[in-house]
């Protein structure tokens, strides 16, 4: 981004709003600039359940319309991005006390025909006692209820909308902090600085946009000088993730004595997920870390249903993010709406500041859209809607059917092990094919860093995703983290360091 480079659109903020958003308007022929201070997907955007979900418990606090919208936005993002995201069936038990069973067949009717649902299968009656989903529950559970959602990468997700922007033409810079913007004249004058090495720049731009998450206030308040007009509510969602605690691919809704639910969810092959918490938090979010005591609630949680228990010194990663909420002044955090509000201040209609409250990741391509519906009367010539027919990078696949084209790359690089073959499908989708382009054996991959990371998929990162070190690939391009050793992390970091002293 060039000093006094001008711009349509700055976008401050690479979560899944802030990504989406710059990719919505990239696409309707804006010029557009994204800058982030961390890494894309940082924050927020890589610590959710890492669902797509309607949100079932929401529909107990009356969120009609958000629910649809929610389960309206599935099946648009399963058919864009089948290869990050997948159908689930979750198994939620009948605990007579918590909810009776006439409130549970009610919620899971509205559930599965608010949202137009069509490539998902309805919900229905399960017997614990005959079917497998309840064998690793305690006995005293007989009857439970199956319904379907979906899975998300949600960092990848982050990723692939940042990689479709720059496709549409957006300039994406990472590790870049806006210090400061005021309006000048009919324009937002804004000054940029590289994290890294302290250089500033000044940008040009018609309108801003404020997607920092839960940063929205203190950004209006440290770089635009101007106290927001909403009040945010923070909320703390932590998650532990455990060895695989059952078989199968199904997933557990457990419902608890303070009316909260909890997932577990099979994550990654080896392992089981368990989230999440809801708390309020205050302090700077990039602090927020689970503490012992929802370490302790999330084993509890599972040990009241699972006949295996688990104990805190089971878990082998867990992480924490903080959800930014407007505050409805609900007294339970877990009450608070996961709806959004997209705010416009403007000066005689000139230079618009659009500041983004609330969300939730499964929204987020909705959400993108009504924004740039708010910006139209500042850019008339813009283009219409377009993202819900538009395939993500990677998941223009025929049918958006992932099975098919795992299929098709195993027979074309038979030479792929079938799991890595599986993880680069699940990662890359079609995308894949210029990850391999030109190899004929794995040697062709070039060095190994271990757990079936090579050199070929790191510079693909690096050159592709804006990757710029071991915890980037490691953690948010991919969860490789779990599955590698301090080796590994030793050798991409070495290979990172090298990297740099070469540029």
């Amino acid at each position: 981004m060039a000093a006094s480079e001008s711009v349509d659109l700055l976008v401050v903020g690479g979560g899944i709003n802030g990504a989406g958003i710059a990719r919505d308007a990239a696409g309707r022929g804006l010029k557009v600039a994204l800058v982030e201070e961390r890494d894309l997907a940082g924050a927020t955007s890589s610590a959710s359940t890492k669902l797509i979900h309607g949100g079932l418990r929401y529909l107990e606090y009356y969120e009609f319309r958000l629910v649809r919208e929610a389960l309206a936005e599935r099946e648009i993002l399963l058919g864009v991005a089948p290869h990050i995201i997948r159908p689930l069936t979750f198994i939620l038990p009948h605990e007579r006390h918590l909810r009776p069973a006439w409130m549970l067949r009610a919620g899971l009717f509205l559930y599965d025909h608010l949202g137009g649902r069509k490539r998902l299968p309805g919900s229905r009656s399960v017997d614990l006692r005959a079917d497998p989903a309840g064998q690793p529950l305690k006995r005293s559970f007989a009857k439970a209820f199956a319904y379907a959602d979906c899975w998300v990468d949600d960092a990848r997700l982050v990723v692939l909308n940042a990689r479709g922007a720059a496709e549409a033409g957006a300039t994406i810079a990472t590790r870049t902090r806006c210090l400061d913007a005021r309006r000048d004249g009919a324009e937002w004058l804004a000054t940029l600085e590289d994290v890294r090495t302290s250089a500033r720049r000044e940008i040009r731009a018609r309108a801003l946009v404020n997607a920092t998450g839960p940063w929205v206030a203190a950004f209006m308040e440290r770089s635009l000088g101007r106290p927001p007009h909403r009040r945010l509510r923070l909320v703390k969602g932590s998650h532990i993730v455990v060895p695989r605690l059952f078989d199968g691919t199904q997933c557990y809704i457990l419902q608890l004595p303070d009316r909260r639910i909890v997932f577990a969810i099979p994550y990654e092959g080896e392992f089981t997920l368990i989230g999440t918490t809801d708390i309020a938090y205050e302090g700077d979010p990039a602090g927020v870390a689970i503490s012992p005591e929802e370490t302790r609630y999330l084993c509890d949680a599972v040990n009241a249903y699972f006949e295996r228990r688990i104990a805190p010194g089971d878990v082998v990663w867990s992480y924490a993010g903080v959800r930014p909420l407007q505050d409805d002044e609900s007294a339970n955090a877990s009450a608070v709406t996961r709806d959004y509000v997209l705010e416009v201040d403007d000066a005689k209609g000139r230079a618009p500041l659009l500041s983004v409250f609330g969300g939730k990741i499964t929204t987020y391509r909705r959400l993108a859209e009504q924004a740039l519906e708010k910006l139209r009367p500042y850019f008339p010539k813009a283009g219409p809607s377009w993202t819900a027919r538009a395939p993500l990078p990677g998941g223009d696949m025929p049918d958006a059917d992932f099975e098919r084209y795992l299929a098709r790359l195993v027979v074309e690089a038979p030479w792929l092990p079938q799991a890595l073959a599986r993880r680069y499908a699940r990662a890359y989708g079609t995308r894949t094919a210029r990850l391999i382009a030109g190899a004929k054996n794995l040697a062709d991959l070039g060095a190994s860093f271990g757990g079936g990371l090579y050199r070929r998929e790191v510079e693909y990162l690096v050159a592709e995703e804006w990757a710029l070190g071991a915890e980037d690939v490691l953690w948010r391009r991919s969860k490789l983290g779990l599955h590698v050793g301090q080796a590994t992390v030793s050798a991409l970091e070495t290979w990172f360091a090298n990297k740099g002293a070469r540029s």
